[in-house]
């Protein structure tokens, strides 16, 4: 936030990885509300893959790069990870299109919705659920656009857009109305008629026209979306750019151990690269593979783009004094304890009581960040039996109004605490030694996922995390040890089945249905 206070263009920061950018943005949000802060993560799939990456995930990328071609507002902030950065991007120039506005009371053509929706990487799907999905039935359309947080559904009587409702994708019911919305892409590589022409001429050229019978060649070539085709993303663009084209003067910070993340990636895409030349086994489909200058760049590509603007790399070790820099004076807080510590909370409590008193008189503010609600009222308890004065702060500006020797407790995830100025912060495993309870995995309930595969059709392709990409074959009861139960049915290469029980949905996921 000092960095955006200072430098008059665009931020960015380079995380390591995803978990990290997902904390500082968060902490980013309480700290500076005022600053408007915009995420490009990277694929979740490996180079060279056969899958697809995850939907919501490349509509979140698409969305801040349309953003980042419109007017800055509040001051702006640009997260990434060094997986991201080192990808290529679509140019600027395939998201300069303003998108297809919507209002309540104008007008559209289903027909023409339709083919926007295709050709700018939208699934048509039974029922929406995830960002970039659209769903067609009679009059009514339902879409969930890339950067909004919930879908809307149109209310159509013929080109007529009578209503623009936003629903509830888990319980699918309609709520507040919304007088607009802008359609964006949420893909990058679309199916136009002009990028499919330039795939199948670059596809050509590059592997030469036997493989012209590819089954990714005769999808694209059909206007269908296939598994895994963004591995090809460059064929689909004139060119390809990088983030930093999207941030011209921007002011880069690399986080700690960046450098050894980037050679990591570089091996790695190496390695694939080079596995995907091996000859096919017999049954397999070849796989033919773009040069990695295509898609990503290079140790020298990477340090050219760096060289463009201010580059900060961070540290959380102390300055030497004979090096240049910036100090930026926060210093890790005390360990009151550790996991397993003996003495448990009391004994962190004989260090932590005093130590809050001396704070106090140096004028310093003391917070506790706890990881949820839940873990912050029972550290309200923990303290008040402790004799310790705890206050609730919902927002970071009421620090200031904390009273003197009172302890600010706040919801934000810290793996450390620190000092820095008149504050100590202070987390929940710096007091406890660990955490109080784990934030929830993220996982779908099963009957959520029951009600999106009951409008699965048979042959839809789903992905299993250990089994990969298998297609759907509907809800089965199976005989277990003499007792019914409910598994999901997966079909394979070769005849293969895989029956997944109900009860670990989390492995699965849907890849999307097929057009």
């Amino acid at each position: 936030a000092r960095r955006r206070a200072e430098h008059a263009g665009a931020v960015l920061h380079v995380a390591r990885d995803d978990a990290r950018m997902a904390r500082l943005a968060e902490a980013l949000a309480f700290v500076a509300p005022e600053i408007e802060v915009l995420r490009f993560p990277a694929w979740d799939c490996l180079p060279y893959d056969r899958v697809s990456p995850n939907a919501e995930l490349v509509a979140e990328r698409v969305a801040t790069l349309c953003r980042l071609l419109e007017p800055a507002g509040p001051p702006r902030i640009v997260l990434t990870t060094v997986n991201a950065l080192v990808q290529r991007t679509p140019p600027r120039g395939a998201f300069a299109n303003p998108g297809l506005t919507l209002t309540a009371g104008g007008s559209i053509a289903p027909e023409a919705l339709a083919a926007f929706l295709e050709s700018h990487g939208y699934g048509r799907a039974g029922t929406v659920m995830e960002p970039g999905e659209y769903a067609l039935r009679g009059g009514i359309v339902d879409l969930f656009p890339a950067g909004e947080a919930e879908p809307v559904r149109l209310d159509l009587f013929g080109d007529s857009i009578e209503s623009i409702r936003r629903f509830d994708p888990a319980t699918q019911r309609s709520g507040a109305a919304v007088a607009g919305i802008v359609l964006r892409p949420v893909s990058e590589t679309p199916l136009d008629a002009e990028a499919i022409s330039r795939f199948r001429a670059g596809w050509r050229d590059a592997f030469g026209p036997e493989a012209a019978g590819d089954p990714i060649y005769a999808a694209i070539s059909a206007g269908r979306r296939h598994p895994g085709m963004e591995h090809w993303v460059a064929l689909f663009h004139p060119t390809m750019e990088t983030l930093l084209d999207y941030l011209p003067e921007a002011s880069v910070s690399l986080d700690h151990q960046a450098e050894a993340v980037l050679a990591a990636r570089l091996e790695m895409i190496a390695d694939h690269f080079q596995a995907r030349q091996i000859p096919p086994r017999d049954g397999e489909a070849p796989y033919r593979p773009l040069p990695p200058a295509r898609l990503y760049l290079d140790a020298a590509a990477w340090e050219a783009m760096l060289a463009r603007g201010p580059l900060f790399a961070c540290s959380p070790f102390a300055r030497p004094e004979d090096a240049s820099g910036i100090d930026g004076g926060g210093r890790p807080g005390p360990l009151f304890t550790t996991a397993g510590a003996p003495g448990g909370a009391a004994g962190a409590f004989a260090q932590f009581t005093p130590q809050v008193a001396r704070w106090a008189a140096e004028g310093r503010r003391v917070l506790l960040a706890a990881w949820t609600l839940g873990s912050r009222e029972r550290l309200a308890h923990l303290l008040r039996e402790h004799g310790l004065t705890a206050i609730a702060l919902e927002d970071w500006a009421a620090r200031q109004r904390l009273p003197h020797g009172a302890i600010g407790l706040i919801t934000l995830g810290l793996e450390r605490g620190f000092l820095a100025e008149d504050l100590a912060v202070i987390g929940e495993q710096d007091l406890l030694g660990e955490r109080i309870s784990r934030p929830p995995r993220r996982r779908r309930r099963a009957d959520q996922f029951i009600a999106e595969a009951s409008e699965l059709a048979e042959g839809d392709l789903v992905v299993h995390q250990e089994h990969g990409i298998g297609r759907y074959d509907g809800l089965v009861t199976l005989s277990v040890s003499g007792a019914p139960h409910d598994c999901l049915r997966l079909l394979y290469d070769a005849d293969g089945k895989l029956f997944l029980p109900v009860e670990n949905i989390e492995m699965l996921s849907r890849f999307g249905s097929e057009t």
